[in-house]
């Protein structure tokens, strides 16, 4: 967890090579608008579940994924479903998508490479983080797992990010909420920072995060600058070591 006592970093981000952000949850308060459209178009299809259950079983996995966890617990046809649910998220994104409070002053303010990378459809992303003033910060480097084989929990995304720069994965950053970005950039060898929601209701997810390798939780944007800060430290200390060692 974070120590809220740790001042934002007064100096560059100097020893970051790049700072990579996962889309939903993390930059957009997009989840519970997927979450409850996603259970509602269930619902619509005779599958008894809540808006709870559908965002504890369902957030933070690739749309096919998803769509492959559906069609094997319920034996439906995903194609209907999936159907309907666009048809109630994309307008509900239009109406509804704000940013994560503070993130557009955060991420506006860095002076480091820094991109997207989510396991959201390209065309998610275009039309949820696209409707808003945060896309200009990172276009065109906004990365869905539509550019690899495997999503998060898979590193491939993230090494992809890095190719993309030209920078060693060991220099990065990742930003994430879910255990899989976790996951996936600990396999790539980056650093990760775990983010929470304030305003998640889910338990534990502090707990969980670590658990699976964030070297730092923040706790809303307020908290990255610091939580940077320490990541950043952390990579210069591991520079000065590999130097004492060659």
């Amino acid at each position: 967890m974070l120590d809220r006592s740790t001042p934002p970093p007064a100096d560059p981000l100097d020893a970051i090579g790049l700072i990579i952000f996962d889309c939903d949850g993390v930059l957009i308060d997009s989840e519970p608008i997927a979450s409850s459209t996603l259970a509602e178009s269930m619902r619509a299809m005779g599958i008894a579940i809540t808006d709870q259950q559908a965002h504890e079983k369902y957030t933070g996995n690739a749309i096919r994924i998803i769509r492959a966890m559906i069609e094997q617990e319920y034996s439906v046809d995903g194609e209907p479903l999936f159907a309907l649910w666009h048809d109630k998220l994309f307008p509900a994104f239009a109406e509804r998508l704000a940013p994560m409070p503070g993130m557009l002053e955060v991420v506006s303010r860095l002076d480091r490479p820094k991109c997207v990378a989510s396991n959201s459809a390209m065309d998610r992303l275009e039309r949820s983080l696209g409707h808003l003033e945060l896309w200009a910060q990172f276009v065109p480097h906004v990365f869905s797992a539509d550019a690899v084989s495997r999503p998060k929990p898979a590193p491939d995304l993230m090494f992809y990010c890095a190719e993309q720069f030209g920078v060693d994965p060991a220099s990065c950053v990742m930003i994430d909420d879910s255990p899989h970005g976790i996951e996936a950039a600990v396999a790539a060898g980056m650093l990760c920072i775990g983010f929470v929601d304030p305003t998640d209701p889910r338990p534990g997810r502090t707990n969980l995060l670590m658990a699976v390798g964030a070297l730092t939780v923040a706790h809303g944007a307020d908290e990255l600058p610091a939580a940077l800060a320490l990541a950043n430290r952390t990579l210069a200390e591991r520079l000065v070591k590999h130097a004492a060692r060659s």
